[in-house]
């Protein structure tokens, strides 16, 4: 068995955190290579853990085969969703220690962690345990003497990878819709931000899930990502993170042709037209782009004004995130912005802030390293951009926003739509014909009209072109874990 350390989190509060690999329902030792997560708010190491070895995966794996060629599958859907019920439980009577945990570990705020990331997660559970018994199939008449039936069948062994930015909210996201639908996973959480996952393995014991239906495995990504990614008895892989990464799972899918879902990058816009409600728009596309610090896939970081209200726009956006300037410790509530995930990702941030500057964008805010410790940084405005530029092109995951002015409909939804990415886009009018028209036309898997950044457990998430394959949440993440199988009936009919 794996030890635990005691670890005391910035609020006080101290819990034991599992170390070991969470395989068949025990925590037990890796044997793979030693990394460490370190707090962005300290700098300071947290712990350090020994990953998955390939044989560690493979133990994982075989645990999840014969979970699900055991009592998982066959299990009456009704029991799946009431075990689906204890887990939402256990997550709201631990919402505060899971929130604080994901907070000095990712160094996002606690109020946003716990307020976001643990109700989203909570309810994503409750939705897919109400879920798990009214998967169904259809019956077909092909003839009076045949007939056809189709079931929904779960896929079997689910790798599943989970980015840093929101560690047990996609936790949830992942790991709900495939148990309702009979499959068995095994997850393995972001490097960086390994620790809430972990964890969840006490609850997963706790709720008396069958061993090897839950497995957690951690360790990085080239070694114990690749070996999942690639193993042979694995049937599905859902991963979210980078685009680049993502090729590369979709790449290594193909060694047995595995059903992939793949959420990735994106570079989202915002449109505000002429006649939009001004305050709200300033509101919500602010709250688009600084959200979770900017670590957000769906950010939407390109803003494009319409020319008449540019000017007016950019002096109340400014003052906004002036007065939003709340960069800190992220345990104390009046904190907006919490730190960047790494180091490496923190200079890649203040990499492209400098090379804004050098491209001829003018900067209106922030630009710079906020404090002396931890990996903040200020809130940073840049305007007058070209769509040349490599912050208007790139996706940069923290909280710089770039803005331009547009003059007709055509101009602004051709620059939205003049990326590789797709994931998401919002715009805002009073003009009710013309926001159902323009969000028709934008290329983007979610739109939001007047708002920005909403999600919900009921509604598809994902994107067009290089921002994913395939949709989670709602019903179509019931769909993404089962797979249809056609029944023929011959009733009498004879050749």
């Amino acid at each position: 068995m794996a030890k635990t350390v005691t670890i005391a989190l910035p609020n006080g509060a101290k819990y034991e955190q599992p170390t070991g690999q969470f395989i068949g329902n025990q925590f037990v030792q890796g044997s793979g290579d030693c990394f460490s997560t370190v707090s962005p708010v300290t700098e300071e190491e947290i712990l350090k853990l020994q990953g998955a070895s390939t044989t560690d995966v493979d133990k994982a794996v075989a645990a999840a085969r014969e979970a699900f060629n055991g009592p998982w599958s066959q299990l009456p859907a009704i029991e799946r969703g009431a075990y689906l019920y204890k887990l939402a439980e256990l997550i709201d009577r631990n919402r505060e220690l899971l929130a604080a945990i994901d907070a000095y570990d990712n160094g996002k705020t606690f109020s946003g962690a716990l307020t976001g990331d643990l109700d989203e997660a909570y309810n994503v559970f409750r939705y897919y345990a109400g879920a798990a018994d009214k998967i169904s199939g259809q019956t077909i008449e092909t003839s009076p003497a045949k007939l056809a039936y189709v079931v929904q069948e779960p896929l079997g062994v689910c790798a599943q990878i989970v980015p840093w930015n929101y560690p047990f909210m996609m936790l949830a996201w992942k790991i709900a819709p495939a148990l309702a639908c009979g499959n068995t996973v095994v997850l393995k959480p972001a490097e960086q931000t390994p620790l809430s996952a972990l964890y969840f393995g006490n609850l997963v014991i706790e709720a008396g899930l069958p061993a090897g239906v839950v497995n957690i495995i951690s360790g990085l990504g080239p070694t114990t990502g690749s070996a999942l990614a690639n193993h042979a008895d694995v049937d599905k892989v859902a991963f979210t993170g980078s685009t680049a990464t993502g090729k590369s799972i979709m790449k290594a899918a193909a060694s047995n042709l595995k059903n992939v879902t793949l959420e990735c990058g994106g570079k989202s816009p915002s449109v505000v037209f002429a006649d939009a409600d001004f305050e709200q728009a300033v509101k919500w596309t602010h709250f688009g782009i600084m959200e979770n610090s900017g670590e957000v896939c769906t950010s939407t970081s390109r803003i494009y004004v319409e020319e008449s209200i540019y000017d007016k726009f950019v002096e109340r956006f400014v003052e906004v995130t002036q007065d939003n300037d709340k960069v800190g410790d992220n345990f104390n509530e009046a904190t907006y912005y919490g730190a960047q995930i790494s180091k490496t990702q923190f200079d890649k941030v203040l990499g492209y802030i400098e090379d804004g500057k050098k491209s001829g964008a003018k900067l209106l805010y922030g630009g710079a390293r906020s404090g002396s410790q931890g990996y903040f940084i200020q809130p940073t405005v840049f305007v007058d951009t070209t769509e040349d530029m490599k912050i208007v092109r790139e996706e940069i995951f923290g909280p710089v926003v770039v803005i331009s002015k547009f003059k007709t409909e055509d101009e602004v939804v051709y620059k939205c739509n003049d990326t590789s990415y797709g994931l998401a886009a919002a715009l805002f009018t009073e003009n009710v014909s013309k926001a159902h028209l323009v969000a028709r036309r934008l290329q983007a898997g979610m739109v939001w009209i007047n708002s920005s950044g909403d999600s919900h457990f009921g509604i598809p998430f994902g994107g067009y072109k290089s921002s994913g394959i395939g949709r989670e949440l709602g019903k179509y993440a019931l769909d993404a874990y089962t797979q249809a199988k056609a029944v023929h009936v011959n009733l009498g009919s004879k050749l």
